[in-house]
């Protein structure tokens, strides 16, 4: 067994004592931080670090979180009002460049990006929507591609794999013409809960159940909350 060893690191001003090595994210929650994340999901080494949501300040330079591991003598910054306007402006950009109609997704309480909008108190775009046209793919035996709310994170891309080990889902085109594509052989031999799984590990409502709707009652599902539900 390899010998765990501390480092101090400064965040916000107070200093705190870690394992080195371990992900800048997963530290500053342990210290009570919030960071947002879309892309990141823990024990992904490399990182994702494609959505850039966790934008936090490493010596005097605005970088991304969960792409960091922990060394010596760091000094983060976390709580500053313009990280904070970075983060969310990140957030938004998401929902302008896609076609996010919550109140008619199917995942619309179970979506990461929809409850990292409310928690930032986000009630629209500064941004221009784009209203782009973007393509659903049917093609599936028990998913679909929903690609109006894609955010291409990358999660089913890089971390998602069949019963056998085998990827399904992969990037197709450049720039602004990349979309995700699944292998429509291997989706057919998916278990239950591979495809279960898939649905789950998308941030958003871009993979979905072919005939399944709402899974879980209005009350029951992450973003739900008795505020909302009075109104």
């Amino acid at each position: 067994m390899s010998e765990v060893t501390k480092v101090g690191i400064v965040v916000d001003g107070r200093s705190i004592e870690v394992v080195e090595g371990a992900s800048l994210v997963d530290v500053l929650r342990l210290a009570g931080i919030d960071v947002p994340t879309l892309c990141w999901t823990r024990d992904v080494d490399p990182p994702l670090g494609t959505c850039r949501v966790c934008a936090v300040r490493v010596d005097g330079r605005e970088v991304a979180a969960c792409t960091l591991a922990v060394r010596a003598g760091m000094q983060v910054e976390c709580a500053a009002p313009d990280l904070a306007e970075l983060q969310q402006g990140v957030v938004e950009l998401l929902f302008a460049e896609g076609n996010h109609f919550c109140p008619a997704c199917e995942k619309s309480g179970d979506c990461e990006l929809q409850t990292m909008g409310y928690r930032m108190g986000m009630t629209h775009s500064r941004f221009p929507y784009r209203f782009e046209s973007y393509s659903l793919d049917y093609r599936g035996q028990r998913l679909m591609l929903e690609r109006n709310r894609c955010i291409h994170c990358k999660r089913c891309t890089d971390l998602f794999t069949d019963d056998e080990g085998h990827r399904v889902f992969c990037f197709l085109g450049k720039g602004s013409q990349t979309q995700v594509v699944m292998d429509l052989e291997r989706e057919a031999k998916l278990s239950e809960h591979k495809c279960d799984e898939a649905v789950a590990l998308c941030p958003v409502g871009a993979i979905l159940r072919k005939g399944r709707g709402f899974d879980r009652p209005i009350g029951t599902r992450a973003s739900d909350t008795p505020e909302r539900m009075d109104r």
